[in-house]
């Protein structure tokens, strides 16, 4: 699809001008790579082997309690709402934490510029941690869910930062495969996480599932303070911290807060609350997304001399096809993970620990996929058929659900979900390296954030936007199917929980079995579509040389830059 001379080409400009030659191009310009600066390289490549491991266990120690703290919460909302007596409260908790991660994320790209790795970890790490100990305090479930929104604003910066961190260190060609051993710890935390803390809160109660975080946090923050010395720019290491705090772009951060805030919070209203789209809070909401995203280009373009997403970035082509494949394949992920356990509880009628087994080889290929992915672009330096492939994984696994039917068998009911997870983890690791090699090294730090910003926006968008279809064709089909007096309180039980659903009599459990199913099946469909435009989406991502080594990953930014200047120069000639 590529030729040589494409392959080896960096596209930083937008699609109808030409990339520039990269360090290893074949043109007769630059043909030698240039001197690495002393000033930048010498200190990352001093590190010993024992430094760089240190360094990874602190960030990735971070990474893992994250994701171990998801589902440590996801488990714990039952005996939390039971015990505040709001149950109808308690999904609040997780929206609250997702929302915060979505709005604050984006900040610790330019955050991690300004204060430095080192800082920009601490300073998520301080309120990740004290949010999570706040939750164990919390006296109601208003000041709980406030702790975990405190929580968020540290959370999505954990693993933003590490990400930044990570890719100072390690080259572009090995960064995938350190990427993979990232995500199999973040699988570990996700997956150690619902267990322990549903033992935690039977033996202890639900607050020691917050307080028992505190050691590793601990851990973490002392590691990334001592062990975290990754130096910043020349230029920025000469500022003061004043002038440093003012390159921050505290308006746009805060129109992009508002703007996403809103755009989710409505989305999140509609589902958990099932009010209509005409309800004046659902399309105020959306609508006041729409204005102050407009404020926000503005101020962005016109406003902001160092702005939070440079809107240069997003005229580009990779990144721009990183960003939007990447909103659009999680929100079809995380569909996928929230109703394919619903789909063995509500149509088979399993039990939520058999539901939970049925992930489980899901699991096992997220972390497969994310080392092997890794692996290839270590071998190969290539990353571009990887992706596309890991992208018809995934319209692959939504085809084989969709199939799925009361004849499907065990082994297709086990193994059809292989694809989605093999693919989808190889997918994140190949666009992010894919993102991080297609801009300028100033901007790494700002587009990995815009990478998670997309990545945590599909998240919750996925799990609302199919929240609302299944309810509706839910609906739909109950209202079709059981008429009659005392119908509107049945189909309120049955579609509020599934558990009631082995209690009821034979006709009224079949009706409720093949409601589900059909209201599955369109979610699923769906899942089908948007994994077709992410696939499209992800077309213009640029194959671009991975350097090997920290000379190589110099000398290719810089060449870069001298390319950007000789193209000024001539334009404004």
């Amino acid at each position: 699809m590529h030729s040589d001379r494409r392959s080896s080409s960096l596209e930083t400009r937008p699609l109808l001008e030409e990339a520039p030659p990269s360090y290893n191009s074949t043109d007769d310009v630059n043909d030698t790579p240039p001197e690495p600066s002393p000033e930048d390289t010498r200190p990352l490549n001093k590190l010993s082997r024992a430094d760089i491991n240190w360094i990874l266990a602190g960030l990735w120690s971070g990474v893992l309690l994250g994701a171990f703290d998801g589902t440590v919460v996801a488990t714990l909302l039952t005996p939390i709402g039971s015990q505040f007596k709001a149950s109808n409260q308690a999904s609040y908790i997780g929206t609250s934490y997702l929302l915060s991660v979505c709005c604050f994320t984006p900040l610790y790209g330019r955050l991690a510029d300004i204060l430095g790795r080192k800082g920009a970890m601490l300073l998520a790490l301080s309120l990740f941690g004290s949010g999570t100990i706040f939750c164990g305090l919390a006296p109601s479930m208003g000041t709980l869910i406030a702790a975990r929104a405190v929580a968020g604003m540290g959370g999505g910066g954990v693993m933003t930062v590490s990400s930044i961190a990570v890719s100072d260190l390690i080259p572009l060609k090995q960064r995938g495969l350190y990427q993979g051993m990232a995500n199999i710890l973040y699988g570990l935390g996700a997956g150690v996480g619902g267990p322990l803390g549903g033992w935690v809160n039977d033996v202890f109660g639900w607050r020691w599932a917050f307080y028992m975080q505190a050691p590793l946090l601990m851990f973490s923050f002392i590691v990334v303070a001592i062990k975290v010395n990754i130096p910043l720019s020349a230029e920025i290491r000469q500022q003061s911290l004043s002038d440093k705090l003012r390159r921050l772009d505290v308006l746009g951060a805060i129109m992009l807060a508002v703007t996403v805030g809103c755009l989710l919070l409505g989305f999140s209203l509609k589902s958990e609350e099932e009010l209509p789209w005409s309800h004046p809070l659902i399309y105020s909401l959306l609508l006041a997304s729409v204005v102050f995203g407009f404020i926000f280009v503005l101020v962005e373009k016109y406003w902001a001399p160092y702005p939070v997403m440079p809107l240069r970035l997003m005229t580009q082509r990779t990144p721009v096809a990183v960003s939007i494949s990447n909103l659009l394949t999680s929100m079809t992920a995380f569909s996928m993970l929230y109703n394919i356990p619903l789909y063995f509880s509500a149509v088979r009628l399993d039990s939520a620990a058999k539901a939970g087994l049925h992930l489980l080889p899901h699991s096992i290929a997220i972390s497969t996929g994310s080392v092997l992915a890794g692996w290839i672009m270590r071998r190969t330096g290539k990353l571009y058929i990887l992706t596309l492939a890991s992208a018809m994984l995934a319209i692959i696994a939504s085809i084989l659900v969709t199939l799925w039917n009361e004849n499907t068998s065990a082994f297709h009911l086990y193994l059809d979900l292989i694809p989605q997870g093999f693919g989808m983890a190889s997918f994140i690791t190949s666009t992010l390296i894919a993102m991080i090699a297609g801009v300028y090294k100033e901007d790494m730090a700002v587009a990995t954030g815009i990478t998670y910003l997309f990545r945590t926006t599909g998240q919750v968008l996925g799990v609302s936007l199919s929240g609302t279809v299944l309810q509706a064709v839910l609906l739909q089909k109950l209202r079709q199917r059981i008429q009659g007096p005392g119908s509107s309180e049945v189909i309120d039980a049955i579609r509020r929980t599934t558990e009631i659903i082995p209690q009821l009599d034979p006709l009224l459990q079949r009706i409720a079995v093949d409601s589900y199913a059909d209201a599955l099946r369109v979610v699923f469909i769906c899942q089908i579509a948007i994994n077709i435009l992410g696939f499209i989406a992800c077309l213009p991502i640029q194959e671009n040389a991975l350097p090997g080594t920290h000379q190589e990953q110099e000398a290719h930014y810089r060449n870069l830059n001298s390319s950007e200047s000789r193209d000024t120069s001539h334009r404004n000639v």
